[in-house]
């Protein structure tokens, strides 16, 4: 098994992981004007699991940071894998809800919201979990209160959008918050399983790739429960089926499964830099992802393009607390 060793090192992965996270919903920004989120989401989850098991048989085979992950497999115990996929489906019906937001409301507000208010109840799940581990702890909460101001203006900011263009609803801000509260604990579950020879708050017996592998079982096992309610239940748009999923192209569906290799890459390397950054800077770290969401939504896909007077300044407001919110969480390591 490969892991960091070094802080810095860990930091920049961390960084890398928070770009992937940030990111891979450019996947279904990509295809939404022709396929609903509904259908996205079942090849998103096989992007997942191919990347799991690729990450577990090599990254988590080989290298001298600990067991190999066949070796762990046969040790592991029921209890450790069961929080690992509790984690897995925690933050499948929490990232499901958030596809959905992002879909109703877009990505520079689905995300900011969702993956914000995540963000930062992740950040307190965490530290209650694993403690302050060597945190500074005023300033890691002066960087929580700095996003929760950053979540407080793309609200306002949404609010005036909705106010000019047909069909942006409260419905994407109700989704947006109520994707934040679920994905905030998948985090601190996931670690729950892990051994904690390789990170504090750990109370299981596995490496963070076979936690990861069994996150990732408890994803796909529920997609179909919770996605086939949502396609038969839809929050916008008729009913859909499975016929409607089958109807995709192979670029279609490509497309969708590259969104979750990107996601999954990002959480296999915040997972390798756990042990060494410890998990309340992982996950705060990671979860930067809204400000990349924010730059793609923005100013890529112009998601606010049109908008009222005055949102610029909103905008700019919260690009610029979740920046300094993400600079003073790094530097809470002491």
């Amino acid at each position: 098994m490969t892991l960091i060793q070094s802080y810095l090192p860990a930091i920049i992965f961390l960084i890398f992981s928070m770009i992937c996270w940030g990111s891979w919903s450019n996947a279904q920004k990509m295809i939404e004007k022709n396929w609903r989120f509904e259908l996205f989401y079942f090849d998103f989850v096989w992007g997942l699991l191919i990347t799991a098991i690729v990450a577990a048989f090599t990254l988590g085979s080989f290298g001298t940071d600990g067991r190999g992950f066949l070796e762990d497999l046969a040790q592991a115990n029921s209890t450790s894998i069961m929080w690992a996929i509790a984690g897995g489906i925690v933050w499948n019906l929490g990232t499901l809800l958030l596809v959905a937001a992002m879909a109703i409301a877009g990505m520079s507000v689905g995300f900011p919201i969702g993956g914000g208010l995540a963000w930062v109840l992740g950040i307190v799940v965490n530290f209650i979990i694993a403690g302050p581990q060597g945190n500074n702890v005023p300033v890691l909460f002066t960087g929580v209160a700095l996003i929760v101001g950053a979540i407080y203006f793309c609200m306002l900011a949404y609010k005036k959008l909705a106010g000019t263009k047909e069909g942006t609803t409260s419905k994407g801000l109700i989704v947006s918050l109520l994707a934040g509260v679920t994905i905030a604990f998948f985090y601190g579950l996931v670690v729950k399983s892990l051994d904690p020879a390789y990170v504090g708050g750990g109370t299981g017996n596995l490496t963070p790739f076979t936690g990861v592998f069994f996150f990732t079982v408890g994803a796909v096992l529920s997609t179909p429960i919770f996605n086939y309610f949502v396609m038969r239940h839809p929050l916008q748009g008729e009913k859909l089926t499975m016929k409607d999923y089958a109807s995709g192209d192979f670029k279609t569906h490509i497309i969708g499964v590259f969104g979750g290799v990107i996601w999954m890459t990002g959480m296999v390397i915040s997972f390798m830099a756990i042990p060494k950054a410890g998990p309340t800077i992982s996950y705060a770290l990671t979860n930067g992802a809204p400000v990349v969401a924010m730059f793609w939504g923005v100013f890529v896909w112009k998601e606010f393009k049109g908008a009222p007077k005055g949102t610029n300044k909103l905008l700019t407001a919260m690009f610029a607390l979740f920046i300094m919110g993400l600079v003073v969480i790094t530097l809470s390591k002491v």
